[in-house]
């Protein structure tokens, strides 16, 4: 019974929703620092490209919400 439970906190089994979720709301966030912030000279290695913004905030957004994750993890277990 309790790996049901386990199943549909899980995003196809084998990531959590809630890091799906971050990886979303980091790749809005890279987007948006690259269109206000941006390179506009182009030297720049990641501001420079939307999609490196976009990759390097998803990855941002999944490893932050991933430690609350964790953190309601562990309580479980305890």
């Amino acid at each position: 019974m309790a790996e049901n439970n386990d199943n549909k906190r899980l995003l196809f089994g084998k990531i959590p929703v809630i890091s799906a979720i971050g990886a979303v709301v980091g790749i809005i966030g890279g987007y948006i620092y690259y269109a206000k912030v941006g390179c506009s000279s182009g030297s720049c290695a990641i501001t420079s490209n939307p999609w490196l913004s976009m990759l390097w905030g998803a990855a941002m957004g999944y490893l932050v919400f991933d430690i609350f994750a964790g953190k309601k993890k562990k309580k479980q277990e305890e």
